[in-house]
């Protein structure tokens, strides 16, 4: 995502304003970065992410700072789409069909996180035999029998599932609106079609995210970086949440 937010912004002011990439390890990183950088620092997360650092609670508890009451927002971006895949012939259509199968949620990532809570949610609890592998490796051990589904968070489409839906076959589950309602996150739908052989639309929970800066970026910076981000903001696709420079 980062990667494409500096390419907007290059193309939107015509190659004079020039974004440095960094990759960072997500969200919170971010947030804390921006009690320490300066002015021309842009970041992404979950705008909630932003209410509990200034009310010290969470995971920011303890290490509350003045400078997250200058955060400001640039514009909203993609955002965090939850896609539960599962294999065509694995029999699952429903998320009740999981018990018993194998499922890789990943590791420390808003989506594996997401997806632990949701098997708790939904009475999976201990029924579903989580795989000991990295998300990268989703597709191929979907491919090869290693598991039933994975989970993964990402704008639509998402790499890694038109990967999966192109070369193997899959299917995207949906939520029932009760099943929305007890996640309490943004109800999401997926368009027909975003994905080889998906006849429907799925319908799913979201995290809204968007570009942050603080106060310490004067008006015109940030009118220049927001304008042609926000008229380029459809046609972003996610690589990795990062800080920007």
């Amino acid at each position: 995502m980062g990667v494409q937010i500096a390419e907007a912004i290059k193309e939107g002011t015509g190659g004079d304003t020039i974004v440095t990439v960094e990759e960072s390890q997500g969200s919170v990183q971010n947030m804390m970065e921006s009690a320490v950088r300066g002015g021309n620092y842009v970041f992404t997360t979950p705008p909630a992410l932003v209410s509990l650092a200034r009310d010290d609670k969470a995971m920011f508890e303890g290490k509350t700072n003045p400078k997250f009451d200058t955060i400001r927002a640039l514009c909203p971006i993609p955002s965090l789409t939850m896609h539960f895949v599962v294999a065509d012939d694995s029999g699952i259509e429903t998320f009740a069909d999981l018990k018993g199968k194998t499922r890789l949620l990943g590791q420390g990532s808003f989506g594996a996180n997401e997806g632990a809570k949701y098997l708790t949610l939904f009475g999976l609890e201990g029924k579903v035999e989580i795989a000991e592998v990295e998300l990268f490796n989703a597709v191929s051990a979907l491919k090869n029998g290693q598991i039933d589904a994975f989970v993964t968070a990402g704008s639509h489409p998402a790499p890694n599932v038109i990967e999966a839906a192109a070369g193997t076959g899959v299917r995207i589950l949906s939520l029932s609106e009760d099943q929305i309602a007890q996640t309490k996150r943004t109800r999401l739908v997926i368009p027909a079609g975003t994905y080889a052989g998906q006849d429907a639309d799925v319908i799913t929970t979201s995290l809204p995210v968007a570009a942050f800066s603080t106060t310490d970026m004067d008006e015109e910076a940030a009118y220049t970086l927001a304008k042609p981000s926000g008229s380029n903001v459809t046609r972003w696709r996610p690589l990795h949440h990062g800080g920007l420079r």
